[in-house]
């Protein structure tokens, strides 16, 4: 059996916790080469997520639930992380 990608772990950790109606997860890791974090075998990555978790909250909650939900894989194999956490019927931007 496969080892899962960082991205599938990342997928998998989001979606038990969130149960998202949209994910995308975008490896930007290749646009980084030669960061420190990137020379240490970490990945840098976007996170897309629409959730009714999110309603109610703001921006700087929501980026906190991300965080909390990743919180391993931020000591393991996430270097950096850009989000953008919405709910449902939230203007895009």
């Amino acid at each position: 059996m496969n080892k899962p990608s960082r991205t599938e772990k990342i997928r998998s950790r989001l979606e038990v916790e969130f149960n998202p109606t949209a994910l995308e997860i975008e490896d930007e890791s290749h646009h980084h080469a030669g960061h420190a974090g990137a020379a240490g075998g970490m990945g840098h990555f976007r996170v897309r997520i629409v959730s009714n978790d999110f309603k109610g909250l703001s921006a700087v909650s929501r980026h906190r639930r991300v965080y909390a939900a990743l919180a391993e894989l931020l000591k393991t194999d996430v270097h950096a992380l850009t989000i953008d956490a919405r709910a449902p019927g939230d203007l895009s931007g």
